[in-house]
């Protein structure tokens, strides 16, 4: 069957772009394409847009974007958290261009406009020679805002149904299990966020983030400078000589899932129990000792959250599309409470060396990620351009909703493409869920 790739997005046929074992190259660089996922996952769907512990304080709010709309996430005068868009109603200027602040409302600095936190219009200068009802002027707001487990999701369109049916039973346990690191349950995200500007299309990050295939070649220098990680033994081992697994969840969701592969307590941490028992014993206080002792031996998830959530062990990062060719990955440590804060110092420090500027694995990702996209610029067209994604698919298990196979497989990566597959084929003015 020839492929043509058209301008318009309407023209696309994602069930033929995306095939049960291969894609078609022109989903990273066709800007059609591109407008259609703003539409269909960033607006017509759930996004994660933020942690309610970056807003503690009544007037706090970040700067964030959803798919191309720049919002800010702010916390409320009763406490409750918003999503309100970051540009006046008015004329459309940016009303907050810093990354994060704190103020009692905000006023556009062109005209003076000016809005309360949850995005009420509260005062326009001149009102003399302004006749329209200002109570329909506010700064526009997703139709849907909603948390859970105090990660912030929200949908543009306010068509996708409950969160709840967009995380399903993958996505929350995914969730609970992150935050259960934490003895009182609940994470901190206070570090700060790195962003790192990519001159790549943004589904190769969830490709990429969650791909134990590439491990001992991409990162082989890792294993050279730093040998004898935990890494070595749960990842790095090659074909059938791990046990950890990969497996996709319904909705898009995926995980590395390395649990079985740990051979000691806190092998995640890189510690021992001795060096941070103020930890331990906060966990099993909260726990209990066996769902303790369950915490400490499988550590946090390597996973995606769909679309742009990555739960990345003991960091959490944003995948940001700005342009067919540009994604920012934005990370920052994912710090624990009601213990002591070298425990929090450590997670900084791991933090800085698995993903920061000068780190290992994020910046090898983002070599290839950009070599990828150059590859493909002009060139996926027609028949050809394809890419594989059958490695493992004659060997995949289904159980309990779930699929797996081996580390070294392509189930999280088909997983994740089997998914976008419904959802850019979805019927227009429906989510995939089926809600209207």
């Amino acid at each position: 069957m020839a492929l043509t790739v058209q301008s318009s997005p309407a023209s696309n046929d994602y069930r033929h772009l995306v095939q049960d074992d291969r894609i078609h190259g022109s989903l990273y660089t066709d800007p059609a394409v591109f407008a259609d996922e703003m539409q269909r996952i960033y607006t017509d769907g759930w996004v994660f847009v933020g942690h309610e512990s970056e807003v503690p304080e009544v007037g706090d709010w970040v700067s964030r974007r959803l798919g191309a709309e720049p919002v800010l996430m702010v916390r409320n005068r009763d406490g409750a958290i918003s999503v309100v868009a970051n540009r006046c109603a008015h004329r459309g200027t940016t009303l907050c261009p810093q990354n994060d602040g704190n103020h009692r409302n905000f006023r556009c600095a062109y005209h003076g406009w000016t809005y309360d936190l949850d995005g009420t219009l509260l005062g326009v200068p001149g009102p003399k020679g302004f006749h329209k009802d200002t109570a329909d002027l506010g700064l526009d707001r997703p139709g849907q805002v909603d948390d859970y487990r105090g990660f912030v999701f929200a949908n543009r369109s306010g068509t996708a149904g409950p969160l709840s049916d967009h995380l399903g039973a993958g996505g929350t346990d995914l969730i609970d299990r992150t935050s259960n690191m934490s003895p009182t349950g609940s994470v901190r995200l206070s570090a700060g966020w790195i962003g790192q500007h990519i001159d790549s299309n943004w589904k190769m990050w969830p490709e990429s983030d969650n791909d134990g295939y590439h491990l001992n070649f991409t990162h082989a220098s890792m294993a050279r400078a730093v040998p004898d990680t935990y890494y070595d033994e749960v990842v790095m081992t090659g074909e059938d000589a791990s046990a950890s697994v990969t497996r996709a969840y319904d909705g898009g969701h995926v995980e590395l899932d390395f649990r079985r592969s740990y051979t000691s307590e806190l092998a995640w941490l890189g510690t021992t129990r001795e060096k941070v028992a103020d930890y331990c014993e906060a966990l099993e206080g909260s726990y209990g000792f066996e769902k303790a002792k369950t915490i400490m031996w499988d550590g946090p998830p390597h996973a995606l959250v769909f679309p742009n959530l990555f739960l990345a062990e003991m960091n959490i990062a944003r995948i940001e599309p700005v342009s067919p060719g540009v994604t920012v990955h934005h990370h920052t440590p994912l710090l624990v409470e009601g213990t002591d804060e070298s425990v929090n110092r450590r997670l900084v420090l791991q933090s800085e060396a698995a993903m920061g500027p000068a780190s290992f694995f994020l910046t090898d990702d983002a070599v290839i990620a950009e070599r990828m996209h150059r590859a493909f610029e002009g060139a996926a067209v027609g028949e050809d351009g394809w890419v594989d994604l059958s490695r493992g698919l004659e060997r995949e298990h289904v159980e309990d909703g779930q699929r797996w196979s081996d580390i070294t497989d392509e189930t999280t990566n088909r997983g994740f493409w089997h998914h976008y597959r419904k959802v850019m084929a979805s019927v227009a003015g429906s989510s995939p869920n089926g809600h209207a």
